[in-house]
């Protein structure tokens, strides 16, 4: 089934069961997103009876599924992504063979279509191409395997970052506060059945269609993570418990094969730029720019929605 969260003018939004076809639209048996993960065991078997779509859906009405989570904690599962921003940011690892992660703003998430506001364009703005999976609540310790099983909803983010801030606060020690904003979710939140035979080992085997300004910028899949979401849960869950509703990111979807497909984000491309010519050349987004994402099954379909989105000045 696909969810999805409308417009009521409150802090949550309205929940929503979505028609296959997208074009309509039913009341769910919950008042949120948050509620229904949080009861997901009774109230799953009556989201997934509801076979008729009376309302339709309007598409200016579509917020992010969790408009505001407990809890947003982000990979960076792609290691050709990471060997990258490395060098671009002039950061020398830690290598501990774990999965990398980090905790993100979770008050609030951008909807689909929502303008994105910053206040200068001088911080480096870069739009960050991801699947992500929705979580109910997950014990302290959980392995793997089991992790599997807590995983209820596969979303597609973009993790906005603002490049020119990120170095210097890694460098601190601490972590990211500043060249971290909100994120923007597609509209649909997906069971994985929704994915069929392309949710496999954990991982989101479909490709992220990334067009900025109009013209294809990448199209990577998200199949070749060293981590697969089941093990980024499990390391997230090692020493406390997960909320319900806790949203959980694959890191910038990354092929090796960067140079013929490209890029879900501008600073990979500027560091394969700084690898080839010594120098980045793609310069980073402007107000007025705009950027579009849609994750792609092999038939075409895109189960998650589109983001497209503009850039503006706050």
């Amino acid at each position: 089934m696909r969810l999805a969260t409308l417009d009521n003018g409150r802090p949550d939004g309205r929940l929503v069961v979505v028609s296959p076809d997208g074009a309509s639209c039913a009341a769910a048996p919950a008042a949120t997103l948050q509620h229904a993960m949080e009861n997901w065991g009774t109230l799953a078997p009556a989201l997934a009876a509801i076979t008729d779509y009376p309302e339709t859906l309007d598409p200016a009405t579509l917020r992010a599924p969790l408009p505001r989570a407990w809890q947003w904690l982000d990979g960076s599962a792609f290691a050709c992504h990471g060997e990258l921003m490395d060098k671009a940011l002039g950061v020398v690892p830690v290598k501990t063979g774990k999965p990398l992660m980090y905790q993100g703003t979770s008050d609030k998430f951008y909807g689909p279509a929502e303008d994105v506001r910053f206040p200068t364009e001088e911080f480096g703005i870069d739009f960050e191409g991801e699947f992500g999976v929705i979580v109910d609540a997950v014990p302290m310790g959980t392995s793997a395997q089991d992790c599997l099983g807590h995983i209820r909803l596969i979303v597609q983010i973009n993790d906005w970052s603002l490049r020119k801030l990120a170095g210097p606060e890694m460098k601190t020690g601490f972590g990211w506060v500043q060249a971290k904003p909100p994120c923007s979710v597609a509209p649909f939140a997906v069971t994985p059945d929704e994915l069929g035979e392309q949710w496999r080992d954990g991982r989101v085997c479909a490709d992220l269609l990334v067009d900025w300004n109009g013209r294809r910028f990448g199209a990577a899949n998200g199949a070749p993570m060293d981590h697969g979401f089941h093990e980024l849960v499990a390391h997230a869950c090692a020493t406390r418990d997960l909320v319900a509703g806790t949203v959980i990111g694959s890191g910038t979807v990354s092929n090796p094969n960067y140079r013929e497909i490209g890029s879900s984000c501008i600073a990979e491309r500027r560091g394969i730029e700084l690898v080839d010519f010594g120098e980045p050349r793609t310069d980073f987004m402007r107000f007025g720019d705009t950027v579009r994402m849609q994750g792609t099954l092999a038939d075409g379909s895109a189960p998650f929605g589109v983001i497209e989105q503009k850039v503006v000045r706050a």
